[in-house]
């Protein structure tokens, strides 16, 4: 079992009751679900601040794409 540490948050009345709302219907906790979005919200913004890490890292190498190349490759995403 994980140890849990308690926080408290403060939630504008119409987040809270939507939460409330969800706890219900999924036979979940509040807490348990606000766990959920904080992990799945920290996951998402952690992945985003590794990746523009990397590319600064990259960029100060000299590692880049000029621009005409960049189109290139987006262009050819496009297609199926």
């Amino acid at each position: 079992m994980t140890k849990a540490s308690l926080l408290s948050v403060r939630l504008p009345e119409d987040l809270a009751k939507r939460l409330e709302n969800l706890a219900k219907s999924t036979d979940r906790s509040k807490s348990y679900l606000a766990a959920c979005a904080v992990e799945e919200y920290l996951a998402v913004q952690e992945w985003q601040v590794t990746a523009i890490h990397e590319g600064i890292a990259a960029a100060e190498k000299g590692q880049v794409v000029g621009h005409d190349e960049a189109l290139k490759e987006l262009k050819r995403w496009g297609r199926r």
